[in-house]
């Protein structure tokens, strides 16, 4: 293996763990590591729903997250393509959303599918996205059949998985 298909293989990883981070900071209600993902100069499109920079995104789409019951992002398919100091990624998302039903609202559950189409930099030994565009593919919306929920998982730092991986702190 070359130097330069090293480096790309080690990169091809430091993003993806940057979009693991992004979901967990999310789903965990970690805001210093869903903001780790942007550079702070960053930018953040999500057509019809938000126009503005990547750590504005944050603090806009948190709002909306604090008011659900539960969340949850996973990511799936990630074509990464690096270029030096620079790189494009393609990452197919899906979140599950759980509203809080209300005394006249049936509680309901909304599961958006849609891709992370991003622009990212390393800068001072990190990769950060420079600028995310977020294409919305489709969208249910259905009243929610309560299953099984899981007791242990948690929406904040007293979540079990942050003994074994503890909360963000910037390097």
């Amino acid at each position: 293996m070359s130097d330069l298909d090293y480096e790309r293989l080690i990169a091809r990883q430091e993003i993806y763990d940057a979009l693991c981070r992004y979901c967990r900071g999310l789903d965990r209600m970690d805001k210093a590591m869903a903001y780790s993902v942007w550079h702070g100069d960053g930018t953040a499109l999500y057509h019809g729903m938000y126009e503005g920079t990547g750590h504005g995104f944050v603090d806009w789409v948190w709002k909306a997250h604090e008011a659900m019951e539960r969340h949850s992002h996973q990511i799936a398919n990630s074509l990464i393509e690096i270029n030096g100091e620079t790189a494009r990624s393609e990452t197919y998302v899906t979140v599950a959303l759980w509203t809080n039903p209300d005394h006249e609202a049936q509680q309901m559950e909304i599961i958006g599918k849609g891709r992370y189409v991003d622009m990212w930099s390393k800068r001072g030994g990190k990769w950060a996205i420079s600028h995310r565009e977020y294409l919305h593919d489709m969208e249910s919306i259905h009243a929610l059949n309560r299953g099984n929920v899981g007791e242990a998982s948690r929406r904040d730092l007293s979540d079990p998985s942050f003994k074994v991986i503890p909360a963000y702190v910037d390097s």
